[in-house]
């Protein structure tokens, strides 16, 4: 079993910087970003690939497969098997390459749905910085919501969203900055169009001026945090600005299939989805990748024992599980506690 940090290793990642504002040292952040079925593009084949395409997108599937360890809220075979709105949660990192004995945190949040019936793929934006009762571990509350991998892996961050919004989560998948660097630079660049003008690590980007990227260039417009003045929030959409500008790509960019690649992302990725969840992902759910909805939680910055927290209040909280319920097609229920299950 791997080793949990201790609390006093929790709270010293918790003062590096993390406040709403770029409180604390101005510390570079490394892309925390994350992919959507994208995943489900890159390692499935099946029938319309050649046999050795389709061995080497199973051997990647294999490679990338990590049980979240815990039992589902629901029966999530009969989800995809009944081609079902499903979801997904996408969790990024930026670890090197990531160890089967990884352990640290999760600074991109996303909680996606993908509705086949409406064609429809929602992603919501989590604030890693939430204050939350991590599942669990309710004894050490109030903790942010970005170190519940590091108490206990990809389970126990479902867990816990789970409780604080009430909305069943399927799957999981988590990959790391050089993962989506590679995926950029393989579907041969992405065109997004700055929704702010800035420049960072040696780039420029135009407000409003449409701009082919590769993939250094895109993961830098996603990284930017502290010029921005909406903080992190401002963060989050680009990322998903970014994830909406690579489905669009990947559906149609063959050479994603290619062995050495397939390896290669594998190896940045963890995910509970088997090499079959994520053919019929291919197979069913692909039609949901062209229209995608971008929303967010929104909270406000709280000093609290001296660590900045995100408090999304109960208003918005059951706002946000409004949305993602109906985007799964469940009847509308009451949001989760504030924090999840605090003692």
């Amino acid at each position: 079993m791997e080793d949990m940090p201790s609390r006093s290793e929790l709270h010293r990642d918790e003062h590096r910087g993390n406040g709403p504002k770029g409180k604390g040292p101005k510390k570079s952040h490394p892309v925390r970003n994350t992919i959507l079925i994208i995943i489900a593009v890159l390692l499935v084949g099946t029938g319309a690939f050649a046999a050795r395409t389709y061995f080497n997108a199973r051997k990647a599937a294999n490679t990338a497969f990590n049980s979240s360890g815990i039992k589902k809220s629901r029966n999530t075979s009969a989800v995809l098997n009944g081609k079902k709105p499903v979801s997904i949660l996408l969790l990024g990192t930026d670890t090197g390459a990531l160890g089967r004995d990884y352990k640290g945190r999760t600074d991109t949040i996303i909680l996606a749905t993908i509705n086949p019936k409406t064609k429809t793929t929602t992603l919501v934006s989590l604030p890693r910085d939430s204050e939350v009762a991590v599942s669990g571990f309710e004894q050490d509350f109030p903790t942010k919501l970005n170190a519940a991998y590091a108490y206990g892996s990809a389970g126990t961050t479902i867990t816990t969203i789970q409780k604080w919004l009430n909305v069943p989560i399927d799957y999981y998948a988590l990959i790391n900055m050089g993962g989506m660097k590679k995926v950029v630079n393989e579907i041969g660049g992405v065109d997004i169009t700055p929704i702010r003008t800035f420049t960072y690590e040696g780039y420029h980007y135009t407000k409003g001026v449409k701009t082919h990227m590769n993939g250094d260039k895109a993961l830098q417009y996603s990284r930017m945090r502290y010029q921005d003045p909406l903080g992190d929030y401002g963060r989050q959409q680009r990322q998903r600005q970014l994830i909406t500008a690579i489905l669009g790509e990947s559906t149609s960019a063959s050479n994603l299939l290619k062995q050495d690649f397939l390896q290669s992302l594998a190896k940045q990725t963890r995910t509970d989805l088997t090499f079959n969840n994520l053919t019929s992902l291919f197979s069913n759910y692909r039609v949901a990748t062209k229209n995608v909805v971008s929303d967010h939680a929104q909270g406000s910055g709280k000093m609290i024992s001296g660590q900045s927290f995100e408090v999304v209040p109960q208003t918005e909280k059951q706002r946000v599980t409004n949305v993602l319920r109906k985007s799964l097609d469940l009847k509308a229920a009451t949001t989760g506690e504030r924090f999840a299950n605090q003692n």
